[in-house]
Parts: C-alpha cells; sequence; structure tokens
C-alpha cells in the first residue's frame, strides 16, 4: 500500500469512529451487511484467501456451501468492525453483563490468577476479540497486550487510542526484547496478558499441524508461560444472535521452555476445535499455511517481512 492508500485508510478509519456511532444501530447494521455482501461478491483477494482458509476448515463442504460460509464469514467480519467503531461508546456494564450470561470457563482464570504467577490468555481472530478484553477489564483491571505495528503511523496511534480507551494496555509487536521483558514483568505482578496467537506475525514461529495442514503459530504465549510459571489458558471467541460467546480453556501446563513446542501445538489444536465450531466468525483472510506460502514461491518469514 503506498502513502496515499495508508492515508486514505487512515481518513476511512477515523470516519468509522466518529461516524458509525452516531448512526441508529439497525441502519449501521445493514450498511455493514450490505458493504459486506457486495465484497463477498466481488471476491477480492482477502475474500479469495478466506474462502480458501475456510475450505481447510471444513474439507467436506461443496462448492455451493462454501460459497455461502465465505459470504456468512465476510458478514461477521463486517460486524466485528461495526461493534468496535461503537465500541468507545458504548456501555461497558451492558457489554459484561452480556458476557456474564454467556462465558464458560472463569474458574480457569480465576484459579490461574489465586496462584499468583499471572496469566497468559491465547485467542485467535475469532469473533470479537476486543469484547472479552472489555469483560476482564472489569472483573480483573487492566491487562497487556501486543498489536501489530500498522500504517501509516497515524493509523497505528489510532488504533492504540481506540483500545486504551477499553483500558488495554498496548505494546507493538515490533518492541522486541523491551516488549517481551514488560510483558514477563506485568505476569510476575500477577496481571493478565492477552494475545492474539493464530497467526504468526514475524515468520519466526514453530512449526505446528493446525487442521490436518503445517503451517507456524507464535511460540510467545507459551515462553511466557515456560518463563514464569504463569497459566496458559486459551480462549475462544464467536458471536451469537445478539451477543458473544466466550469459552475460557482449561491450563496448558507448561514449566520449561523444552515444553514450549508441545504447548505451542496444544495451543492450535484448542484453537482449530473452536474454529471447527463456529467456521464463520473466524476473520482469517490472510495465507497461513506452509503450502499456501511455497504456491507461490516465498516463506512464511518473506511473507511477514
Amino acid at each position: 500500500m503506498g502513502r496515499f492508500g495508508e492515508r486514505m485508510a487512515d481518513l476511512g478509519y477515523a470516519a468509522g469512529w466518529n461516524l458509525v456511532r452516531r448512526l441508529p444501530v439497525p441502519l449501521a447494521k445493514a450498511g455493514f451487511g450490505l458493504a459486506a455482501d457486495f465484497a463477498a461478491r466481488r471476491r477480492g483477494p482477502g475474500v479469495r484467501q478466506l474462502r480458501s482458509n475456510l475450505a481447510r476448515v471444513v474439507p467436506q463442504a461443496g462448492e455451493a456451501e462454501l460459497d455461502e460460509l465465505t459470504r456468512q464469514a465476510v458478514r461477521s467480519y463486517a460486524r466485528y468492525w461495526h461493534e468496535a467503531f461503537r465500541l468507545p461508546s458504548m456501555d461497558p456494564e451492558a457489554i459484561r453483563a452480556s458476557v456474564n450470561a454467556t462465558i464458560s470457563g472463569v474458574e480457569n482464570l480465576d484459579a490461574a490468577l489465586a496462584e499468583g504467577n499471572g496469566a497468559v490468555v491465547a485467542l485467535p481472530h475469532s469473533g470479537n476479540w476486543d469484547v472479552p478484553g472489555v469483560w476482564a477489564v472489569g472483573r480483573y483491571g487492566p491487562f497487556t497486550t501486543v498489536v501489530e505495528r500498522l500504517k501509516p503511523e497515524s493509523l497505528f496511534r489510532r488504533f492504540v487510542a481506540y483500545r486504551e480507551s477499553l483500558g488495554f494496555e498496548i505494546l507493538s509487536a515490533d518492541g522486541g526484547t523491551g516488549s517481551f521483558r514488560l510483558l514477563l514483568q506485568r505476569l510476575r505482578d500477577n496481571r493478565v496478558v492477552c494475545l492474539i496467537a493464530d497467526r504468526d506475525l514475524t515468520g519466526g514461529g514453530l512449526p505446528v499441524s493446525f487442521l490436518g495442514e503445517k503451517t507456524s503459530m507464535p511460540a510467545g504465549p507459551a515462553r511466557l508461560a515456560a518463563s514464569t510459571g504463569a497459566a496458559l489458558l486459551p480462549v475462544g471467541s464467536w458471536f451469537t444472535e445478539d451477543g458473544w460467546g466466550i469459552r475460557i480453556h482449561p491450563r496448558i501446563r507448561v514449566t520449561h521452555r523444552t515444553e514450549v513446542p508441545a504447548a505451542t501445538q496444544a495451543l492450535a489444536d484448542i484453537f482449530a476445535g473452536d474454529i471447527a465450531a463456529h467456521p464463520a466468525d473466524w476473520h482469517m483472510m490472510q495465507k497461513l499455511w506452509t503450502a499456501d506460502f511455497e504456491e507461490d514461491g516465498v516463506s512464511a518469514r518473506e511473507e511477514a517481512a
């Protein structure tokens, strides 16, 4: 994306946060739904990759079924952005009350923090991953997360400001050892660290089998748990008709760095199960599997760069 495209993206997101919250909810929902249907019919590169990814999730689906699932997935992604643009103006207590009615496995996170070593919460790009964060801030206080550095810098700052307004502490993924040390400190302070962990953004992740094919996933969640004694907790997130479904899975035990690869594979297995249960809410529009990179003659590391 050139500088003009980056500038247009920044202006577009700015308009979203300024305008969407002012629209009546039914009108905004309808608009995002129509835009999603148009995008699905247009079948741009992101939608084509989403369809290819979903074919791994539901390999038994025929062409027509896969087309419909892709349309639903694009609508789900549009719902995420509709909610993201509205979240700063929504009542956080109302959000938490809605989550409390559907969330399961809270005892797993409560038990982790009762041990005093913090918790590493790992999620895939599914449902609205900001909503579990809003819920967690209300129950446990501010938590720390890592985000990809976007271009232009003004757009990155806009996203940081958005998530900080929800009560999140934001670190940049390009912060290197400084960010990792701060995450270690937060866990030693018995805090929660939340990480999106189904896509290797650096090209330096660990090999795993995911939905029957080879890919790589970031080692960070398991490494943090092994280094601090924190609990590693996978979390599933999806949409319900009028709210959100969230499941906090039992702890994955990882006590030594030699166990990091196995723990990362365990994360991949749990993510796969949750995504297979709610495939339309998995918003993966980028290449993920090793075979896709090799088909284009590039490595995951080169693609990330």
